[in-house]
């Protein structure tokens, strides 16, 4: 049984207000330094990092997860997790083709850039990431399941678009299993108040700047059978361990 701690909600300079200093490589090596030993890279509506991301985590000895921070039709912030690459990729490209364009302004929002496994800009996004998309809340986790990950609402203490502060409630209409909280002091209040006991709740940093990535912390890992070189089974195992919530 292996210890991990993890970050499951990352950006890199390919999200909207990512730092530009939030490169694959330097997201890699920061987990390294940071003791975080499974970390998801989750750009606003797009997974088109992930694979430099998976290079670079692989050099550093980091399990890598393919993911998106998607932006439901209500505004709502929704961490996905895919199992793969490839599944995240075809993921990204079902939403791509939800989205609603709008043209990015780089003077408000900072470039929006793809970069190949050495750090090296590949490309932009011209269109912003941000917005809302035509997906629903509640048509998410089902979408997510066809590709084998799984979903649940992100940073629910938090203003900005948090499920609870948009809806009133938690959604539990939905089926979610699990749920972010940022901050852990929270966790407490937040069970008791919106029914939560039967709700796992996820920690993680929403980091959008290298500064704001979280060393590793006893309240947040994870423990998963398996050999730890075998980054395939690791991954395998801790999708598992979600979906089984």
């Amino acid at each position: 049984m292996g210890k991990y701690y993890y970050d499951f909600h990352v950006h890199s300079c390919l999200s909207p207000c990512g730092d530009a200093d939030n490169t694959p490589n330097n997201l890699a090596g920061m987990a390294f330094l940071n003791d975080v030993g499974i970390m998801a890279l989750t750009d606003h509506n797009t997974s088109r990092n992930c694979p430099a991301f998976f290079a670079a985590a692989r050099r550093y000895g980091i399990v890598p997860v393919a993911g998106m921070e998607l932006t439901t039709a209500e505004d709502i912030h929704v961490v996905c997790l895919l199992p793969t690459l490839d599944d995240a990729l075809a993921f990204n490209d079902e939403v791509d083709a939800r989205r609603i364009r709008i043209r990015n302004r780089e003077e408000i929002f900072g470039a929006q850039l793809i970069m190949d496994a050495e750090d090296n800009v590949v490309g932009k996004e011209e269109d912003l990431l941000i917005n809302a998309t035509t997906i629903s809340l509640d048509e998410a986790p089902q979408m997510v399941a066809r590709y084998g990950g799984v979903c649940y609402p992100a940073h629910i203490d938090r203003s900005a678009n948090g499920a609870i502060e948009i809806l009133g409630d938690f959604p539990h209409y939905v089926g979610f299993s699990l749920a972010e909280l940022h901050d852990r002091a929270n966790r407490e209040e937040y069970v008791g108040k919106y029914g939560l006991e039967n709700i796992r709740l996820l920690f993680s940093s929403d980091a959008h700047y290298l500064h704001q990535l979280r060393d590793g912390d006893e309240n947040d890992w994870i423990q998963i059978e398996g050999d730890a070189r075998d980054e395939e089974q690791v991954r395998a195992r801790l999708f598992d361990d979600l979906r089984s919530c």
